[in-house]
């Protein structure tokens, strides 16, 4: 019997992240993501030219929040961005930085866009892989750092956000004359998504440079409703809906980690086993959902569980 195979009339566009010396930019690699003609590794039906990419996360500042079981593979490269990145990219492989600037919260330490703007020179000095650099999500520090961040990164060809529905016009503008890239954010709303990446368009700014964050949840906390949106949006772009017709990014390191169950501690719930492999396999197992429903960039955090998640894509990439 001949397999029933479906066939799309639209394609995802490509996004590249990372620019290297012949193109301007300081970068030994750069990223390329996107370019699929079918649903996820769905090979019979069409074509998927770019594997799923893992980021790691760094952050501005020493993360206070997060458990021991997730702090002990960075030591004491938690308290220097620059080094913690490094060991990202040197110890862990990390394909690309996905540096979080959550220190310059008016709320939780206030850094000033020149101190922002100098540790992302020293990221890009210490490392040479592409990066993803976000605000810290209070959109009227946000406008004003990473004003400042897309002029220090210039030529970089970074990926920068998180622009909004209600707060676009500068970080859109400030990507345009930088060379940048840009996250469009939605609240798990299809129509919201859409509505931003119109508008970042209307500014000018080119759609094959624009990747979708539709925003997550953690496995147990909402991600089936999440992955239904992605898989919505995913149909649009097939059908040829330009406005949708962008990557993915999940952050599935934020997600998970503030999950009950992947912080609570043994001694307080000893029925939910050692509280380390389960932290990795609550984020490795959100990834494994995330890609499944199209994402095409995991922002990760436990370098174990970007192991699984890194040995899941290429077995699934294996099928092609």
């Amino acid at each position: 019997m001949e397999l029933l195979k479906e066939k799309w009339p639209g394609k995802i566009a490509e996004i590249t992240i990372g620019a290297t010396n012949a193109e301007g930019g300081t970068r030994a690699s750069k990223i390329t993501v996107g370019g699929e003609t079918t649903l996820p590794f769905l090979f019979h039906e069409g074509d998927m030219p770019n594997m799923p990419r893992i980021a790691m996360e760094v952050l501005d500042t020493e993360p206070v929040d997060w458990p021991e079981v997730l702090k002990k593979p960075f030591g004491d490269a938690l308290k220097d961005p620059a080094k913690w990145a490094v060991k990202c990219q040197d110890e862990f492989k990390a394909e690309i930085i996905c540096v979080k600037l959550a220190g310059t919260h008016p709320d939780f330490g206030n850094k000033s866009a020149e101190d922002s703007a100098k540790l992302i020179k020293d990221v890009l000095q210490a490392v040479k892989v592409p990066l993803i650099i976000l605000g810290s999500g209070d959109d009227e520090k946000d406008n004003i750092v990473l004003s400042k961040v897309s002029q220090a990164a210039k030529g970089e060809r970074c990926l920068l956000g998180d622009a909004t529905e209600k707060n676009y016009k500068t970080l859109t503008a400030s990507c345009l004359a930088d060379g940048h890239n840009i996250i469009a954010e939605s609240p798990i709303d299809i129509n919201i998504a859409k509505q931003a990446n119109i508008l970042i368009s209307e500014m000018g700014f080119p759609l094959d440079k624009i990747v979708i964050n539709p925003t997550i949840g953690a496995l147990g906390y909402g991600m089936e409703y999440a992955y239904s949106i992605m898989e919505r949006a995913r149909y649009a772009a097939l059908i040829d809906d330009k406005m949708l017709s962008m990557p993915f990014i999940a952050f599935i390191g934020q997600e998970a980690w503030r999950a009950k169950e992947a912080k609570t501690l043994f001694s307080q719930a000893p029925e939910w086993g050692e509280e380390e492999s389960r932290g990795i396999l609550w984020e490795a197992s959100t990834a494994a959902c995330m890609l499944q429903a199209g994402a095409d960039i995991l922002v990760m955090r436990h370098p174990k569980a970007v192991d699984v998640t890194r040995g899941y894509i290429g077995k699934l990439m294996g099928n092609k």
